[in-house]
């Protein structure tokens, strides 16, 4: 959309025209959700910082006098709130979260963009800035991208353009600096192995500067790169890169007085901003409009009127068989691969509980769980996805939560669907695996469909993005024995409210938690091969009662989750 576009657009959506308001915000979405990201590095506030930017923003448009200066106008209020957020984070001590999030951003633009060479080193190098640098950064990446001018990177700093460009070059210096420690890092240097042996591997301003020392006296360390190769001006690298794009299922909405505005994108995985997850973004975001509501308060609520009666569907091509077991805590996990044996065929149709039957006209809910099986073949598409209804559905962690950590926990209710997005890191550690549990249920939880273009235990994808189980080189995380082998995206139904527990011990993994829908399910159950996949998705839903319980589900509240049985009994 060229200038005079977005200045009658702008005009619209001032003068009241929602269609125009969310067209605003949803192309003008992904500069803002660059800034910040590249700012905060990738930190879990990047969302609430985004979602603050564009809700003052469309809350003072009518303020906006001239509409040519929307860009830079945007882009300070954008500076303003991530400088207000790093105020109010003065005071408060590091969290686990902060020691990883160094990494996030600067991974995703690597992954995302496909950045090789310099480029990438460039991208690696931007973890060893410090926050204000970073913030700077943020607007000079975008400038020499071709997305700012130099006058609107000064605006949004609040300093003159002399000013500015002496603080870039400052800034350069260091990026430079930090390309060195990569490169470093990179080389055989037996006396940089000696010097880093107690360090965690997390950059920070001390290893910094102890590195940047070894460097500067060291001759292997501060050659430039390879024998023959020209160390590039990272402004030149940095020339006519792309937007680093929205992470598959960023949903941003916001609603006020009169007004409203929703911009979204296919939201296949609302993913969570720690280097976990960061890593699996593969897939390219799609804008759509979705029928959400953002709320005060720490509530997402997504509201859609209710469907009609879901059609009764034939029953999906996945084994359910009641899993043997008692309600004690897991079995130790297998010794061998992750891989898990079969016990039934992807190909069979679902089954009742023994207990019930096969005259019974339908079978009680919570009599039919998931069975472990075979991963169906790559090139197979999915059944249908039976609609199921859908009202409001909310969420205790907001619009996506990451949880990462045991006793982590989120509470939903309504009717609806939900995301559960999984990141293995056996690379940090491997081991044991506790499944998360559901407790505390009260109505009804189902096991709707897999997707996100594989298994957890499907080997490494070609662009070696994604680990999933582990492999012989960095160890493997085991699941315990007749657990259901999950994929990358796990989507589930809830009518009434539960509570999802995340029990990490011995294995290192997260899991992202957002409330959903079912043309986002059924979107990302048709990603392929043909769309850089490793394998279609896979209905469990057969639309009745008898479609598959999660395993881990219990309506108590036990005092240690860890404890509820894999039998899906509820």
């Amino acid at each position: 959309m060229d200038g005079r576009q977005w200045r009658s657009t702008i005009a619209a959506a001032q003068a009241g025209d929602r269609r125009a308001l969310d067209e605003l915000v949803e192309g003008w979405l992904p500069l803002v959700y660059n800034i910040v990201g590249r700012a905060l590095n990738g930190h879990a506030d990047v969302d609430d910082v985004v979602q603050e930017t564009m809700l003052r923003a469309v809350d003072n448009l009518d303020t906006l006098r001239d509409p040519d200066s929307f860009r830079s106008w945007l882009v300070a209020i954008a500076m303003r709130q991530i400088r207000d957020r790093a105020r109010r984070r003065t005071a408060d001590p590091l969290d686990d979260g902060d020691a990883h999030s160094a990494a996030d951003f600067a991974e995703l633009t690597v992954l995302r963009l496909q950045l090789e060479g310099q480029r990438r080193e460039v991208a690696e190098a931007v973890r060893w800035l410090d926050d204000e640098d970073r913030q700077l950064l943020s607007l000079w990446w975008l400038e020499v991208a071709g997305e700012l001018t130099r006058r609107e990177l000064a605006a949004a700093v609040g300093i003159s353009r002399q000013h500015a460009a002496v603080r870039v070059q400052r800034m350069k210096a260091r990026l430079e600096t930090a390309r060195g420690i990569v490169r470093a890092l990179d080389s055989s240097c037996s006396d940089l192995r000696r010097v880093t042996t107690r360090w965690s591997g997390q950059p920070d301003s001390v290893w910094r500067k102890r590195i940047a020392r070894h460097i500067r006296g060291c001759a292997r360390c501060d050659g430039h790169g390879s024998p023959g190769e020209v160390v590039v001006p990272a402004e030149r690298l940095l020339v006519g890169l792309a937007l680093v794009p929205l992470p598959v299922g960023f949903t941003l909405s916001l609603a006020f007085g009169g007004k409203t505005a929703v911009a979204a994108t296919a939201a296949t995985a609302s993913v969570g901003w720690s280097a976990k997850v960061l890593g699996v973004l593969t897939k390219p975001a799609v804008a759509v409009t979705a029928s959400a509501t953002f709320v005060a308060g720490g509530a997402y609520v997504v509201t859609k009127p209710p469907d009609e009666r879901p059609p009764q569907a034939a029953p999906t091509a996945h084994s359910t068989s009641r899993v043997p077991g008692s309600a004690a805590p897991p079995a130790s996990p297998r010794s061998a691969s992750p891989s898990p044996s079969p016990s039934s065929s992807p190909s069979s149709s679902p089954s009742a509980s023994p207990s019930v039957s096969s005259s019974t006209r339908a079978a009680v809910y919570g009599s039919v769980v998931d069975a472990v099986d075979e991963a169906p073949d790559p090139d197979t598409p999915p059944a249908a996805l039976p609609r199921r209804p859908e009202s409001a559905l909310t969420s205790s962690g907001g619009a996506r939560t990451v949880m990462n950590h045991r006793g982590d926990n989120v509470t939903l209710t309504g009717k609806g669907y939900v995301l559960v997005r999984w990141q293995i890191s056996p690379q940090y550690r491997a081991g044991a695996l506790v499944m998360p549990a559901w407790t505390g249920l009260k109505g009804k939880l189902f096991h709707v469909a897999s997707a996100g273009g594989r298994r957890m235990d499907d080997p490494t994808s070609a662009d070696g993005l994604t680990s999933g189980m582990g492999g012989p080189d960095t160890g493997y995380t085991v699941l315990p024995d007749g657990t259901q082998q999950m994929w990358q995206n796990e989507y589930f139904y809830l009518d009434g409210t539960v509570t999802l527990i995340q029990n990490e011990r011995g294995a290192d993994y997260g899991v992202t938690v957002a409330p959903s829908s079912w043309d986002t399910v059924n979107g990302d159950l048709a990603h392929g091969p043909d769309q850089g996949a490793i394998r279609y998705g896979l209905v469990r839903d057969n639309g009745k009662d008898t479609a598959p319980v999660p395993q881990y589900v219990t309506r108590e509240k036990p005092a240690d989750a860890a404890t509820v049985g894999q039998r899906s009994e509820v």
